[in-house]
């Protein structure tokens, strides 16, 4: 992670901090992307586990650097891209490491956030991001100089909801009826999906279908809510007209795709929802289509799997 260092007219301190948690290097890194064109990697830690390691602070060039304290804080925080500025941090843990003086000499403090608790699971977003991490604050007179870094937590919380079939009829009248039936309501993140569409009716010329999984990520409240859809995959599932009587299997392996599990109403700031998005396209290029939401969780054997085939599509 960079160094963010607090700036006062073009004067910062001549401090380099350097955070180390316990045992990282025997910890499972998760790569996840942190902007557009970015991607860095982070120690996955889960519910309950302890946050320790060592900050090393380093005085560039001999220099002496006064400070008013220092300290260490384990933050968890929901970022809203829309009220930048304005973070909410929902968990917050702090440790003084040094009362007020001089940094002459190269300095190792150690940190030790006991069986913190870590009730929701990271998620970068496209308008909401939500973070761990420890945050080092050097104590200054005109200017702070601070440093984060940040860890990745997963979750296994199983849904409550049911996992009944979905079985739907849609159509337009005299014209067109479907019937869609997928196996299961939820799926864990290395599942797969097994469909069948039936056609009861077609007195329109169709060119193809196809299934996508979407996205919905919802932030904030009214009146200052904002509703973002990214399409994850997309596959054609038949080409051609199909005719009364038809069935059109469908085989979805959800291992190869970068999915998060189901996240509603997250400390009231944020959800993010899957679902299955039947298109149909006729030869006037008119599309038809239906919605389901789904739900996606993960099990502890989600990250026990190191590879999975990345077969998509239909069999």
């Amino acid at each position: 992670m960079v160094l963010a260092v607090s700036n006062l007219f073009g004067l910062s301190a001549p401090i380099d901090i350097d955070v180390r948690f316990r045992d990282e290097d025997k910890r499972k890194m998760i790569e996840a992307k942190v902007d557009k064109d970015r991607r860095e990697k982070f120690p996955l830690y889960f519910d309950g586990e302890t946050v320790a390691g060592k900050i090393n602070i380093r005085v560039r060039d001999g220099k002496r650097v006064e400070h008013n304290g220092i300290k260490v804080e384990f933050v968890g925080s929901i970022e809203l891209f829309y009220a930048r500025g304005h973070n909410y941090e929902f968990r917050t843990m702090q440790q003084e490491l040094a009362m007020p003086g001089e940094l002459r000499n190269n300095t190792t403090f150690d940190f030790d956030f006991k069986n913190v608790e870590k009730q929701y699971e990271s998620y970068h977003g496209i308008n909401v991001k939500l973070r761990y991490f420890v945050r080092v604050t050097i104590q200054r007179r005109l200017a702070d100089v601070v440093k984060e870094q940040d860890i990745w937590v997963h979750s296994y919380v199983m849904p409550a909801d049911g996992n009944n079939s979905i079985k739907m009829e849609v159509g337009i009248e005299d014209a067109l009826h479907i019937e869609f039936e997928y196996n299961k309501s939820r799926y864990h993140l290395k599942d797969v999906i097994v469909g069948k569409i039936y056609f009861l009716l077609v007195r329109i010329k169709i060119k193809y279908m196809e299934l996508s999984i979407i996205r919905r990520e919802t932030t904030g409240a009214p009146p200052n809510q904002y509703n973002e859809s990214e399409t994850i995959t997309k596959f054609e599932i038949m080409d051609g007209a199909p005719v009364r009587g038809e069935t059109i299997p469908i085989r979805l392996f959800l291992g190869g795709f970068e999915l998060t599990p189901t996240f509603r109403d997250v400390n009231m700031k944020f959800s993010a929802r899957y679902y299955l998005n039947l298109v149909l396209v006729d030869e006037e290029n008119r599309r038809y289509f239906k919605q389901q939401e789904i739900t996606i969780f993960r099990r502890q054997a989600d990250d026990e799997i190191v590879e999975e085939p990345t077969l998509t599509g239909q069999v």
